[in-house]
């Protein structure tokens, strides 16, 4: 259960049905429980996709490259958005053209191009929600891509029924029956096996 570049265009599908329909609203609206506005956080979010773009170009092996991407403070909200979309085809890009065993420093482990892709898909999706919810609106995320990311990044938590939920409660954002919310969490950057 891979995930792949494509994986990728599919979460960035689902955040932009959410959210294109509320470019003329107010962005500097607070995002879900977060504590920036929608502002910062498509913002955060086109910078940390770029980001994983960079490492899987780039490479390194013991630090991320160098660079902070931001946006125009007079961006509008469908600037944030096409920001968050560059950062999005980029990364899918590097991630399509990145061979298999390719491998890049990142805190949670030496990931591979399915680690990124993963963990963009991830960035997409739950930030994706963040902004919805600020927005009033709701994300509907596909939900194969949700298993293949929750399977990639939090191994052994396959067992919820409904892999956004899973994905959800393995980054502390809710809590399922019979399981509280995640005070703690960390997922797996590194390739399964290595």
């Amino acid at each position: 259960m891979t995930v792949t570049a494509e994986d990728v265009g599919h979460a960035l599908a689902a955040v932009e049905t959410a959210l294109s329909p509320t470019v003329d609203a107010d962005w500097t609206r607070h995002a879900g429980e977060l504590d920036w506005d929608c502002r910062q956080t498509a913002e955060h979010l086109g910078d940390t996709l770029l980001s994983y773009a960079a490492q899987l170009v780039a490479r390194p092996e013991d630090h991320y490259v160098r660079f902070l991407a931001k946006a125009d403070e007079d961006a509008s909200a469908a600037e944030l958005l096409e920001f968050v979309r560059t950062g999005a085809r980029l990364l899918a890009a590097a991630a399509l053209v990145s061979p298999p065993g390719t491998r890049a420093y990142h805190p949670t482990g030496y990931a591979d191009p399915a680690g990124f892709a993963a963990m963009g898909c991830a960035e997409l999706l739950l930030h994706g929600e963040d902004l919805a919810l600020g927005q009033e609106t709701t994300i509907d995320p596909p939900r194969e891509v949700c298993a293949r990311v929750v399977a990639r990044l939090f191994p052994g938590t396959e067992w919820a029924s409904d892999p956004w939920d899973a994905l959800r409660w393995c980054t502390g954002r809710i809590a399922l029956p019979g399981r509280s919310r995640r005070t703690e969490w960390r997922w797996r950057g590194a390739p399964l096996g290595a």
